[in-house]
């Protein structure tokens, strides 16, 4: 999705919020929960952004399989081009060395 689409800086600005937010909760929580916390409200807000884009139930029932299909490819998309970034930056990143 990146590669494909300009965003502008409000964009990056929402995403580093919620970012910001998750690392927050990091100092209270394991990463791992609060990585689980992040892609529920992820999915939730999803769904509500599929019903917010619906006329009624019917007109949603309808758009399930399309929605899964387009918020899965968008997930992995992103999911791959941060892991790519992570790999070509962990020394800076994680605050280890590679080994």
């Amino acid at each position: 999705m990146m590669n494909d689409v300009e965003v502008d800086q409000a964009f990056w600005e929402r995403a580093d919020a919620v970012i910001a937010v998750a690392n927050t909760q990091c100092k209270d929580t394991s990463v791992g929960q609060v990585g689980l916390s992040t892609l529920y409200a992820a999915a939730r807000f999803s769904a509500f952004n599929v019903a917010h884009a619906s006329s009624g139930v019917a007109d949603m029932k309808s758009a399930v399989d399309e929605a899964v299909a387009y918020f899965t490819k968008q997930f992995r998309e992103m999911f791959v081009e941060n892991l790519d970034d992570y790999i070509e930056n962990f020394d800076d990143y994680s605050g280890h060395q590679s080994r």
